[in-house]
């Protein structure tokens, strides 16, 4: 596969495409708002107040949906809200340097890893708008929806934050792999997103075979396999029976650093998910999984996590 020709970060209010000679043609644009933020932060070094106010004018009217006061009406007040970007112009010299790494490496790295996701992937389009943001301590990568709309989008600071210095290749991968499936299920119940994210973790780990357990974002929390391992019976079951669960509560524990009362390792579902997408890759290639539907995909992941507990030892 030819190179991928080098992309063209924004930092005018249009963006610009890269392309790439193969079919499907790359068409690809990248909003650059986190050098925007950058910059905002230099002008006003110590000047928090002078700070959010130029974020106000100059960043927000440039990705509204992401950042306007509509998102946050009846959340928090104008005041919260102020207090929230001062509190990350605040914080921001103490990752200036990693962070202004991240994105200069982001212009490199990007193209070079739709390559490779290409080359598993040949149908990708690579057409999604990506936006590269400072996302206020929200989200690494994925995507968002405003008004019915799905957005691509990288926050680099949680990126620094969250990933350090390692190699970011599997999490490029894993964010691609969202963009091409893009499996939308009514209602996001729980095995929906196990499958979605276990998959996207399997597809990464599969075109970065030395990929480590923290470079896939299975080490947050630190432990986060071992731990899981140590009550995989006791895991399988209680993801069993949550399976049709769309509660705030249990989606929480499943997949998010706060986790629940359960005992069992926060997050855990990023990598229940990876073995049970393990267990179906057996006898289905990625692209054959990545294509299934909603109405196939639960059977899949419900026979795939009875074959897992069936292997497992009884817990003592």
């Amino acid at each position: 596969m030819k190179r991928l020709a080098s992309l063209i970060l924004l930092s005018a209010a249009c963006a610009a495409p890269f392309t790439h000679a193969a079919e499907p043609a790359l068409t690809m644009r990248v909003h650059d708002l986190a050098s925007a933020f950058q910059q905002v932060a230099d002008r006003h070094a110590g000047k928090l107040d002078a700070a959010v106010a130029d974020f106000k004018a100059t960043i927000v009217p440039r990705f509204p949906q992401f950042y306007g006061p509509e998102r946050y009406a009846g959340k928090i007040s104008e005041a919260e809200r102020d207090a929230q970007l001062a509190k990350a112009f605040a914080g921001f010299p103490a990752i200036r340097s990693a962070y202004s790494k991240k994105v200069a490496n982001f212009t490199q790295d990007l193209p070079r890893h739709i390559a490779t996701f290409r080359a598993a992937f040949p149908d990708y389009s690579a057409s999604s708008d990506i936006w590269f943001l400072h996302s206020l301590g929200e989200m690494d990568g994925g995507t968002r929806t405003f008004d019915g709309k799905n957005f691509f989008i990288f926050g680099a600071d949680v990126m620094v934050q969250a990933h350090g210095n390692g190699d970011e290749a599997a999490f490029f991968h894993h964010e691609l792999f969202h963009d091409y499936q893009a499996l939308n299920c009514n209602g996001g119940p729980v095995w929906a997103a196990v499958w979605e994210e276990g998959l996207a973790t399997y597809v990464s780990k599969r075109l970065n075979p030395n990929a480590t357990d923290a470079e896939l974002l299975l080490d947050l929390p630190h432990g986060l396999v071992p731990d899981t391992r140590k009550q995989l019976q006791r895991a399988l079951d209680d993801l069993l029976a949550k399976l049709d669960s769309t509660d705030g509560e249990a989606v929480a524990g499943l997949f998010q650093r706060r986790g629940d009362k359960t005992g069992l390792p926060a997050r855990r579902a990023y990598y229940l998910g990876y073995l049970v997408a393990e267990e179906v890759g057996k006898t289905m290639s990625m692209r054959e999984m990545a294509k299934l539907d909603c109405a196939a995909v639960k059977p899949v992941v419900v026979a795939a996590i009875e074959r897992l507990r069936s292997a497992q030892p009884a817990d003592k």
